[in-house]
């Protein structure tokens, strides 16, 4: 079997990372101009397989390619990391979950057209986009590991446990009720009716806040402990600041979008905020375990590992 070098399988990894990311942030932009339903007859598009006319007809359509490219690259990155040596099998068991849920996606998109875009089915949509979306960044960092060498664990154990076992479920907790959110919202994906869930924006706002705040509270309390191994993991810490800016501009944004009654451009906008903090938190929780070199400085130490 013809053998992948490390360095084209990351370019591989992080090409599939950016593309995963464009299906989810186009799948927000199908639902937010309302073309959730403008391809019938799933998966024709109609009568034919291509769109016959229509602006929601051609934005369905595109993200039907656009999804389509994912798993194309979800496959060959899975085939990929079994051609590496000495790939990790963290990179390889996530590069096939990654193929196995983008494979998953497509019977959902399928069952949500016809459930005519039900609340529910559109919710476990997202969530699955954004589970390839964790598992192809595991792939990436592993890969990274690949080619760059594999540093030592960071902190003392019960950091990389509490992240783990705590901040985890709070970062899914935050991602699940941002999406139940939406789909109290304006936005139901389609100019038809559509069923909603039946429950006040205000209230599955009021939720959404306060696991906003427990999250924050949460990253704020890493933090201190990663400035404080900062000098023996910089690259670890410059990740949580990213993490820390792009949760505050999240925030603000929210603040703004629900004060100005939700315009759908800058909802699209928190979805894919929402997704980049996901990614981002996930990345932090396994670079504490298994940081590639580039991030800590060799001469550390793991306490407590």
């Amino acid at each position: 079997m013809r053998t992948l070098s490390p360095v084209r399988f990351l370019r591989l990894a992080l090409a599939t990372c950016i593309a995963v990311f464009v299906v989810v942030a186009s799948g927000a932009f199908v639902r937010l101009t309302g073309s959730g339903l403008g391809c019938e007859n799933w998966p024709r598009c109609g009568d034919s397989p291509l769109p016959e006319t229509g602006y929601h007809a051609w934005v369905e359509f595109g993200n039907r390619l656009v999804a389509l490219g994912g798993i194309l690259l979800t496959c060959a990155t899975w085939i990929g990391s079994r051609r590496v040596p000495g790939l990790s099998r963290w990179a390889r068991l996530s590069a096939l979950g990654a193929f196995g849920v983008a494979i998953a996606q497509i019977p959902m998109g399928g069952i949500t057209v016809l459930v005519e875009l039900h609340p529910l089915a559109v919710m476990m949509h997202f969530l699955l986009g954004l589970t390839v979306l964790g598992l192809a960044t595991i792939v990436a960092i592993e890969a990274w590991s690949a080619v760059s060498g594999l540093g030592p664990p960071v902190g003392p154990s019960r950091i990389r446990r509490i992240t783990t076992w705590l901040g985890l479920p709070l970062t899914a907790v935050l991602v699940v009720t941002g999406a139940v959110a939406t789909a109290s919202g304006p936005h139901p994906g389609s100019s038809e009716e559509v069923k909603r869930l039946g429950v006040a924006i205000t209230e599955t706002v009021y939720v959404h806040v306060r696991a906003a705040a427990a999250f924050g509270i949460a990253l704020l309390l890493l933090g201190w402990a990663l400035h404080r191994l900062r000098d023996r993991a910089p690259g670890v810490f410059a990740l949580w600041l990213v993490l820390l800016g792009v949760t505050v501009a999240q925030a603000i944004l929210g603040e703004v979008q629900y004060r100005n009654a939700l315009p759908w451009g800058l909802v699209l906008v928190h979805v894919v905020l929402a997704a980049t903090i996901f990614a981002l938190a996930l990345a932090l929780a396994f670079v504490l375990w298994r940081p590639p070199a580039p991030l800590v400085h060799r001469g550390g130490t793991a306490h407590g590992a």
